[in-house]
């Protein structure tokens, strides 16, 4: 069952991402998906923090490194954004397998993953909202996670 969340602004959705992180455990991977600006980092960077215990941790976009690890108290971290993958299999020398074996794995535009998607995945939707530039939609299934 999929659930709606309206996200008023920047802080909201770090508030979501943070509530979102009490709930993960080693193992769980959270695909996020959106059009480029919808949010995807923002959510990604509050929920590395959180999981890290560090309020403060620099996390950079991984556009370019196209993968960052950090360490939590849950175990590893791995934050992909595959924005600039242009063929699945460009994944597999990132750590792709590691990354699933231990810890918990953060996807931004999961949809280059191609056939490597995990099949038991929280997928979570951020979409903009038409003539509101700081509003969100967060979508994600209320079966397993709720923020």
């Amino acid at each position: 069952m999929e659930t709606d969340i309206e996200i008023e602004n920047e802080q909201a959705m770090e508030a979501a991402a943070q509530r979102l992180a009490g709930y993960l455990e080693n193992g769980d991977i959270v695909l996020l998906h959106g059009p480029l600006g919808a949010g995807k980092s923002v959510f990604a960077r509050a929920l590395i923090r959180t999981l890290s215990g560090d309020p403060a941790l620099e996390v950079p976009s991984p556009t370019f490194t196209l993968v960052q690890y950090y360490e939590s108290e849950k175990g590893p971290l791995w934050h992909y954004d595959l924005y600039r993958i242009e063929d699945y299999e460009e994944i597999l020398p990132l750590g792709w397998e590691d990354s699933l074996a231990d810890g918990i794995t953060i996807v931004e535009w999961p949809e280059r993953l191609g056939p490597l998607k995990p099949l038991h995945a929280l997928d979570i939707h951020i979409h903009p909202v038409q003539d509101k530039p700081e509003k969100r939609i967060l979508r994600m299934d209320s079966d397993r996670l709720s923020v």
